[in-house]
């Protein structure tokens, strides 16, 4: 994948989160507040003020998610972002640490 490939696709995936989580919070499912700066998005949790931060590492080719479980990175494999350790589907794995995170089920997927 070229870096421009691979920046258009980073940036509509951030943008897929940011919408997800918007949904979501207009549902009343989660209480949270997405801020995005270029290849970083930070969605705040108000009820505890916990954060999850997802940007883009263009140079290699990875998404990466800094939760409160830790930081994980996520590289391309067909359709998908997997997590370049166990494998994990990035979209649910996000849903289970803003579940964690946010205390409500969360789905993103």
């Amino acid at each position: 994948m070229t870096e421009t490939e691979f920046l258009d696709l980073a940036d509509l995936t951030l943008k897929q989160i940011e919408d997800a989580f918007d949904r979501l919070n207009d549902e009343d499912v989660i209480d949270v507040e997405c801020k995005r700066s270029g290849n970083v998005l930070e969605i705040e949790f108000i009820d505890n003020g916990s954060k999850i931060i997802v940007n883009s590492q263009a140079p290699l080719q990875e998404m990466w998610v800094a939760a409160r479980s830790g930081g994980y990175h996520y590289k391309r494999v067909g359709d998908e972002w997997r997590n370049t350790r166990d494998d994990s589907e990035f979209f649910a794995s996000l849903s289970k640490y803003a579940g964690e995170q946010g205390g409500a089920q969360v789905s993103l997927v």
